[in-house]
């Protein structure tokens, strides 16, 4: 990712300089990505998905914990989802109080449909380096997080 030549010479080179230039590349390319899509679902509605996926049936707090998005931000994505049946959500029996969302059989295929707009992102991120440098990348990254 080239810098900008207005980049002062001492900012340049900075890791975390680099590291937000890089973030913010990212974040365009999967908000181009995902409006490409056009069902109007979002990087975060995959991570729920793909947290239930993974995981099965979960809280709404333990989603919101479990992928980084904010608590009043997973009620109003879950909400999304659950009006295009992606998700359910039913009360605890065990505690009235919180939600258990599910994902549904047309959450399932979503998710599959979303794998391929991701790895087609992923790969538009990382077209300027080799596989091996995108493996090295990757190594790397998963350190410093």
């Amino acid at each position: 990712m080239p810098t900008d030549d207005r980049t002062p010479d001492r900012v340049r080179s900075r890791p975390t300089w680099l590291l937000a230039r890089a973030h913010g590349r990212a974040l365009a390319l999967l908000h181009a990505g995902f409006e490409a899509h056009g069902d109007g679902l979002r990087g975060y509605h995959y991570r729920l998905l793909a947290a239930l996926e993974q995981w099965g049936p979960a809280s709404q707090a333990d989603l919101g914990r479990d992928t980084g998005i904010d608590r009043s931000d997973v009620t109003a994505a879950l909400r999304q989802l659950e009006d295009e049946a992606l998700v359910e959500r039913r009360v605890d029996p065990g505690h009235r109080r919180r939600n258990i969302v599910t994902i549904t059989a047309d959450g399932q295929r979503a998710l599959q449909r979303l794998d391929v707009v991701i790895a087609d992102i992923q790969g538009d991120v990382l077209a300027p380096l080799t596989p091996e440098q995108r493996r090295q990348l990757v190594d790397l990254l998963e350190k410093l997080v």
